[in-house]
């Protein structure tokens, strides 16, 4: 922030010199040169501002990158994968959504694989179950889980759900 603002000041020197120059040599336009010369120092501020807020919120990135198919032509995903992103994406911006989108799909998913590969049910045998999961993700599909307090706060973190995600690859 400091070195835009230095550079800000030095851009300005010119355009100072500049208005000295014409307030000491044609004094007719005072008028006009203020103008001018507010308008300078509004752009240079404008641009300061703006270089400040790039760096607080730097641009965002895709989720994944984007397919070509033949021909150059974007491929479009699966309805159902694209369906999948936008609910792990809003589990991670907030609890209501990972509680009633994004959990429902990791216990039916939890559950289809404890059945399949440990012979276990998720609610018939919960410690064992709990044993098998992690507590993690045990903490997200347990049947008695209550729903958030606060609607509005954070989801689950990217990091923490490839723990759950990785917790389940693991069954």
């Amino acid at each position: 922030m400091r070195s835009d603002l230095w550079r800000a000041v030095r851009s300005l020197f010119l355009p100072t010199l500049v208005l000295l120059a014409i307030l000491a040599f044609l004094p007719g336009w005072f008028d006009v040169a203020i103008r001018v010369y507010a308008l300078v120092v509004t752009a240079l501020t404008l641009a300061v501002m703006i270089a400040a807020l790039r760096r607080a919120y730097p641009r965002a990135h895709p989720l994944r990158e984007v397919r070509r198919g033949r021909m150059g032509a974007r491929r479009e995903s699966p309805v159902m994968l694209a369906r999948l992103e936008q609910e792990v994406v809003l589990g991670s911006a907030g609890s209501f959504d990972l509680h009633h989108q994004l959990r429902p799909r990791l216990r039916l998913l939890a559950a289809e694989l404890l059945t399949a590969r440990r012979r276990l049910t998720l609610d018939g045998d919960p410690e064992r179950a709990r044993e098998a999961l992690g507590e993690e993700t045990w903490d997200l599909v347990r049947k008695d889980r209550p729903p958030p307090a606060d609607r509005l706060a954070r989801g689950m973190t990217p990091e923490a759900l490839s723990r759950v995600v990785t917790s389940l690859e693991r069954l």
